[in-house]
């Protein structure tokens, strides 16, 4: 069996946004030479996710009011964690809604995702480097 693991870094200029981040899962299959077996994306910070859905800006605007009506931003008085002078407890909510990871099948050095699904980036609390772990298994 192998394995290939390499991280992807992302810095949004905003607090929040989305990321296809398809092609650079795929260009890394392409580099690991994996053609049976699993890839692992996940986010490797506590306010940003990687999720699976369609590419579709009105979806993405969606999430966006969906999610700010779950844990909205303001005030941020409301969350204790900001009780330490951070601002961002909203993010950490996010995240866990939209969630840390996905996996996705590899068949035939492809992957094997459904007719319009994507893979996604997803930033709550943006405005610095964050990364995100792309590992491979298989043969």
């Amino acid at each position: 069996m192998k394995s290939y693991r390499k991280e992807l870094w992302f810095q949004l200029p905003e607090r929040r946004g989305f990321i296809n981040i398809t092609p650079q899962v795929m260009n890394c299959l392409d580099e690991s030479g994996i053609k049976e077996g699993l890839v692992l994306v996940n986010a490797m910070h506590i306010t940003a996710s990687v999720f699976i859905n369609d590419d579709e800006s009105g979806l993405h605007s969606d999430y966006e009011k969906w999610l700010e009506r779950l844990a909205p931003h303001a005030p941020i008085s409301q969350y204790r964690h900001n009780d330490t002078g951070e601002d961002n407890a909203d993010a950490h909510l996010k995240r866990q809604i939209m969630g840390r990871e996905v996996v996705v099948a590899i068949t035939g050095g492809r992957l094997d995702l459904g007719t319009w699904e994507q893979i996604f980036y997803g930033e709550f609390d943006g405005r610095r480097k964050k990364r995100v772990l792309v590992k491979i298994i298989g043969e």
